[in-house]
């Protein structure tokens, strides 16, 4: 491809660079119909450069395997192409449960350059694996074999039963689960494919669904979000242009692929962007090898941006960088779940790189929202909105309808609108209470953008629980526990977790002259619940559950009542020896909810450093009141 290579690595400072850069339009900085056509000119001109770097498992400061870009290529030509071998047809989709490794990148980009991938995470149980790949019409399967995990060959073999659909299946590492007909062993058969162009491509226009990447979990099928070439295109740029990616940038791929983190963030978008992606482990950042050698990985392939979610930040405060050389890196980002603002903090100061939020959603293909790279960090904040998006702070009525616009800081509905925006779930049933009247998307987020345009989150309009970013719907507890005969109602709310942003926990009221104790409801639930994550981590009884003027449950007293447990526990060891300190969790206009530590006697510089360690690294605020 004749011309020189672009990169949207431009000055962001603030809103200002933002307007700047989107005054040319997306189809003219990323000139392609499909993410198919962008890959290939990025490999024109870059065809030996390392694309991937997988790192071996059991060891990643071992020497890894790097494949160029032009290799790369070749592996995604036969991967597609052995796709349409075996009958992918328009419509039809590759589902598939494998771990980090090079063959999930050739399987995502295979499939959307011939049809629709659907990237499913294989730690969910098989019902729901099975439920995700029946919504998305799956016909082909990837999966991993038996030899390299038994469990995760389990799920896949227990979808091959219940799923007639599918066409073929190809097993990572297969051996004798391989029947040569329907089964057959992945590597094996890409190797016989026509390596040098794919041979029917259908997947072409700009509009066309090449992506289907679910929702947490929910009571039945995840939601299913698609994605089309225009909104994956889109965000070469705006992406590039936020986290200013250039072809000197080299990524520690350690997020799971089935999350658009891994598939989209730090994944499709660097490698558009001509980044080299070093792949830690299978297990990506889960492996302790690999967070515990973090520093060291980053000072020996000298990578240039550190990024993971807000718990993996919390693991590396506590490893030393000792002699390894950091100085490479030149940007620090996370997402996923709110981030503490102290660990931030402490990140920022300990990397030497600003650590930046940023904000998105599976609906909305990637971030949207990201503070500035040579802005001033203002944690807490997500940042300002990226190129090609509108983002508001409204007021929204049951209907759905905007009453009104909120005014500077004031906290209302965070909705979105623009080319990165999908056009609606595949079950369309959920597309009504997704969207305004208007078209705009319902983020469920509450936050206030201030006069800057940043945008700061304060809570959450709907009652998702974020585990590590993983998003968790509380009724797959709640209905787990209503099957049990003593339970009149049940309640599951996000607990602050220091590590994890929050866990589940649960609230019960027993029937009348029923009795339960709340061990024997954690094990009932336990049983029924279909995702590991969602099990809760206490369960409380209490006498008259909290509810609204109209009936329904009111979990901001939950919320409230969890976090001062938390917190009370946090400052028990600091009581004592004349100091009294009381904790109170209340709503917050500017911070959505904030805790007041109200502390008597001691000494005050030392009590409001104590506290300050201990509270610091929840991502909700807090606020010492000192009485004397």
């Amino acid at each position: 491809m004749s011309g020189t290579f672009r990169s949207f690595n431009a000055p962001f400072t603030g809103l200002a660079d933002v307007e700047k850069f989107e005054r040319m339009p997306v189809e003219d900085l990323v000139p392609y119909q499909n993410i198919y056509d962008a890959f290939c000119a990025t490999v024109s001109h870059f065809p030996d450069k390392a694309a991937l770097i997988a790192l071996p498992p059991g060891d990643p400061m071992e020497d890894g395997v790097s494949i160029t870009y032009s290799q790369m290529l070749a592996r995604v030509n036969q991967t597609a192409n052995l796709f349409l071998s075996a009958g992918l047809a328009t419509g039809e989709t590759v589902t598939y449960l494998l771990p980090l490794c090079p063959q999930a990148y050739f399987t995502m980009l295979g499939a959307e350059a011939v049809g629709i991938v659907n990237a499913v995470n294989p730690l969910l149980e098989p019902e729901h694996i099975l439920g995700i790949a029946k919504a998305a019409n799956a016909t082909v399967l990837v999966a991993t074999g038996k030899a390299l995990s038994p469990e995760l060959w389990a799920k896949a073999a227990y979808v091959i039963d219940r799923l007639p659909s599918l066409k073929a299946v190809f097993v990572l590492g297969g051996g004798e689960e391989c029947d040569g007909k329907k089964i057959r062993p992945f590597d094996q058969m890409i190797a016989g494919q026509d390596a040098s162009a794919v041979n029917g491509r259908v997947s072409r226009g700009l509009d066309k669904i090449i992506g289907y990447y679910h929702t947490g979990g929910t009571t039945g099928v995840p939601k299913l979000a698609p994605h089309t070439n225009r909104m994956q295109l889109s965000q070469i740029a705006s992406s590039g242009f936020g986290m200013g990616y250039s072809p000197d940038d080299r990524v520690l791929a350690g997020l799971p692929m089935f999350h658009i983190s891994g598939s989209i963030v730090v994944g499709m978008v660097p490698l558009l962007n001509a980044a080299t992606l070093i792949i830690v482990s299978p297990q990506g950042f889960r492996d302790p090898l690999v967070i515990g050698n973090y520093w060291r990985l980053v000072d020996k392939y000298k990578i240039t941006l550190l990024g993971g979610v807000p718990t993996m930040l919390s693991a590396l405060l506590n490893i030393p960088i000792g002699e390894a050389d950091i100085s490479s890196l030149r940007i620090g980002m996370t997402g996923g779940s709110a981030a503490p603002v102290e660990v931030l903090k402490a990140i920022s100061e300990k990397s030497g790189v600003n650590m930046l939020e940023g904000y998105g959603m599976t609906e909305v293909t990637s971030f949207t929202t990201m503070q500035p790279q040579q802005g001033k960090a203002r944690f807490g904040s997500v940042g300002v909105r990226l190129p090609f998006v509108e983002i508001a702070a409204a007021h929204i009525n049951e209907a759905g309808k905007i009453e009104r616009f909120a005014e500077p800081d004031e906290i209302a509905n965070i909705i979105m609108k623009g080319v990165p925006v999908m056009p609606g779930y595949v079950q369309t049933e959920f597309n009504k209470k997704a969207f305004t009247s208007d078209g705009w998307l319902i983020s469920g987020d509450l936050g206030r953008i201030d006069k800057d345009g940043y945008i700061w989150l304060t809570g959450r309009a709907k009652d998702i629980i974020i585990r590590s970013g993983h998003n968790i719907d509380p009724s797959i507890i709640e209905e787990a526990l209503h099957e049990h005969p003593a339970v009149e109602l049940a309640a599951a709310v996000g607990r602050p977790d220091s590590y994890a942003g929050e866990i589940p926990v649960a609230y019960v009221q027993l029937k009348p002259g029923a009795t339960a104790t709340p061990n024997e409801l954690k094990e009932f639930a336990r049983e029924r619940i279909p995702e590991r994550a969602a099990n809760p981590a206490d369960l409380f009884l209490i006498d008259v559950m909290p509810l609204t003027g109209v009936g329904k449950i009111y979990k901001p007293a939950l919320r409230q009542d969890t976090a001062i447990k938390v917190f009370d526990a946090e400052v028990t060891p600091l009581r004592g020896n004349g100091v009294d300190i009381s904790v109170t969790v209340d709503n917050h206009a500017v911070h959505g909810t904030l805790a007041t530590i109200n502390v008597k006697g001691g000494d005050e510089a030392v009590l409001r450093q104590q506290i300050g360690e201990k509270l610091g690294p929840y991502t909700i605020r807090h606020e010492v009141i000192w009485n004397g």
